[in-house]
């Protein structure tokens, strides 16, 4: 049987603290540059990525639907 290392954990509580500090910010912009810093500071470019991207999610799903008209 195979076992995780040990560092798995750790990786993914990281990762997690990231997608969280991505929702820093007042627009679009913001929220991608910040989680494109924490990201990158956790995992190097790909993190960079993945946290602007994540950055851009939470600023979509921040913004109410729009109503529809009668």
């Amino acid at each position: 049987m195979t076992r995780l290392t040990p560092h798995v954990p750790r990786l993914a509580a990281i990762l997690a603290l990231a997608a969280l500090a991505s929702a820093c910010g007042h627009n679009m912009e913001q929220r991608a540059a910040t989680g494109a810093i924490a990201g990158a500071v956790v995992a190097g470019p790909v993190g960079a990525v993945v946290g602007a991207g994540a950055g851009a999610v939470v600023d979509a799903a921040s913004k109410p639907a729009p109503r529809k008209r009668r």
